[in-house]
């Protein structure tokens, strides 16, 4: 891949920019979490209203990656991830100065925005910018990348919150600076790659190249089984160990949230030595695991229960991910791996807000225990179903591999 003359940043620098960008969006994502607890007592709001301001966010990316999907491959990487980065950075300043839950959810639009334009064409970006053949390894470090995000998420929001003034402001102020940081960094990546389309961007439908739908398919569904799994945890996690656990510190709930990113992050040094089906069946394996240990800790009211399910959620959720996006990115035509990981994204992001709400809604009519058995069902269900079709994606590649051979 060729870069511009013009760039400041070489092609290494540029991947760890990319990869900065690719933290950003679930940093921005998971920074409200530690904050709904308190949104709760101080409006008084229901589960159902909580986990709409988490669903919200998703809603809106897919609308963006449905009208502006593919626009990367033509403006290029670098301008869509600053468009998207603008977008975030006044999503998170709505937050830092909210009055009331209005400013809140119309941050979370700006929120959704930031993230719909930048997901796609960040982890295309780190695909570009790594060294010849090593695809593998821009996956593993993108799921690290989202990772770390949410780890900083909860652990700094969590100290925040808990030890620091001004606990539903200080933390957005904080990742606001983060965010500008970033911003300033991603200026300086090139201006335009070999890998985009020619001609001019329309809007128009993603369309999926006919000799890779299956693969789509079942990357697709493993990346949404691990993006279900992150909505229970991101927008009940905190509510699940204040109210049924019984922790009212926040750092320490926090701290078990980044649990199930610190594992996330841990697990992808091992998952880059697996094949992409393979990832996948552990990574569904270690998903109903978690959504079973976690409808435990709710019943039994278990702080020790509900750690463990962080864990193995976390495992669950960088298999899944890096699995699915490794197994598409290695298969997708360069010229379209922007539009055909924002159709990725798009189904993983629009299942992702679905889970949410109704899992809120079932939790204020029903009780937050029985909220979390329905996700661990809904959940357990998408990760077999990942499970299912790797196994069939599996067959399929040694087939054409022994027919090739």
């Amino acid at each position: 891949m060729k870069v511009s003359s013009s760039s400041v940043l070489g092609r290494r620098a540029s991947f760890w920019v990319s990869a900065a960008v690719v933290a950003h969006t679930l940093w921005t994502s998971a920074a409200p979490a530690m904050t709904y607890p308190l949104y709760a007592r101080e409006w008084g709001l229901t589960p159902t209203v909580t986990t709409a301001i988490f669903a919200i966010y998703p809603i809106v990316v897919v609308l963006v990656l449905i009208g502006f999907g593919d626009i990367s491959d033509y403006v290029g990487r670098r301008a869509t991830m600053l468009l998207g980065m603008g977008a975030s950075l006044v999503g998170v300043l709505l937050f830092a100065i909210a009055p009331d839950i209005l400013w809140v959810f119309i941050g979370r639009v700006f929120m959704g925005l930031g993230v719909g334009l930048s997901a796609s064409p960040s982890a295309a970006a780190m695909v570009e910018f790594s060294a010849p053949g090593q695809s593998q390894r821009a996956s593993a470090v993108t799921t690290a990348a989202q990772a770390l995000g949410l780890t900083c998420a909860a652990l700094v929001g969590g100290a925040l919150i808990e030890y620091a003034p001004f606990p539903t402001r200080l933390n957005f102020w904080v990742l606001l600076f983060v965010l500008a940081a970033v911003f300033a960094a991603t200026w300086f990546l090139p201006r335009h790659t070999s890998a985009e389309a020619r001609g001019r961007w329309r809007p128009k439908a993603i369309v999926i190249p006919r000799g890779i739908r299956e693969i789509f398919a079942s990357a697709t569904i493993a990346v949404t089984a691990s993006y279900a799994l992150g909505a229970v945890v991101l927008s009940l996690g905190a509510q699940i160990a204040h109210d049924l656990i019984g922790s009212s510190n926040s750092l320490v709930n926090g701290a078990t949230i980044a649990l199930f990113a610190v594992v996330a992050a841990a697990v992808t040094i091992p998952a880059r030595r697996l094949a992409s089906t393979t990832a996948i069946l552990v990574g569904g394996t270690a998903s109903v695991a978690a959504m079973a240990l976690l409808a435990l800790s709710a019943s039994e009211h278990a702080l020790l229960i509900f750690i463990a399910a962080a864990a193995a959620a976390g495992m669950g959720y960088s298999l899944l991910f890096s699995g699915g996006l490794n197994l598409l990115s290695a298969n997708a035509p360069a010229h379209h791996r922007g539009g055909t990981l924002s159709a990725l994204f798009l189904v993983a992001y629009l299942t992702q807000g679905i889970v949410a709400l109704a899992v809120g809604m079932i939790a204020t009519a029903y009780g937050l225990a029985f909220g979390i058995d329905i996700g661990a069902i809904l959940i357990g269900t998408l990760s077999i179903a990942a499970v299912l079709l790797a196994l069939r994606t599996g067959r399929l590649q040694s087939a054409v591999q022994s027919s090739v051979g």
